[in-house]
């Protein structure tokens, strides 16, 4: 558990279609008709109802969020956010991954929610590298805290011991 201002930060190794927060955000793709590895997961658990709201929105650049129902997930609702594919990191792709946070961040505060859990945004089928994009995901999080506050409560929530063992040295780094 990391401390900033009244916000916590927490690491949970899991599944994040398990977690009850107000929100969990998605790593969509542009068309936000589902996909693999979480986006997969997400739609498949919380049920058509995500899918139908998500066909309604019309999709979403990289960098954006937007938000839907959660059906039946024991969240309140999901931001789909779309990160960037990494291409080499010369093609913005830092910029981007940062709006991704960002911009979830920025549209919970919209619905005024005060807890949310993040997967690892474009680390799987988008090829980001765990130690850059963790980077990036934790300063897009401080960032927003300091500037906005509002959120009471984020958790990243990671699939793997790898990955949680990659943000967990990042986030001791930052707060030790």
């Amino acid at each position: 558990m990391y401390k900033i201002n009244e916000t916590t930060i927490n690491l949970i190794k899991g599944d994040i279609t398990k977690i009850k927060n107000d929100a969990i955000v998605n790593a969509a793709n542009n068309t936000l008709l589902g996909g693999g590895g979480v986006d997969g997961a997400i739609h498949k658990a919380g049920g058509p109802e995500i899918l139908e709201q998500c066909k309604k929105i019309g999709g979403c650049p990289t960098g954006e969020a937007r938000i839907t129902v959660a059906g039946k997930l024991p969240s309140k609702y999901v931001i789909h956010t779309v990160g960037p594919i990494y291409r080499g990191g010369e093609n913005r792709e830092a910029e981007l991954l940062y709006n991704a946070y960002y911009s979830s961040l920025k549209l919970a505060k919209e619905y005024n929610l005060k807890t949310i859990a993040f997967p690892s945004i474009s680390t799987g089928a988008y090829g980001y590298p765990i130690y850059e994009a963790s980077d990036i995901a934790i300063k897009s999080v401080i960032e927003f805290i300091k500037k906005e506050g509002h959120i009471l409560e984020v958790n990243f929530v990671l699939f793997n011991d790898k990955d949680y063992k990659v943000y967990e040295e990042k986030l001791n780094q930052k707060f030790n």
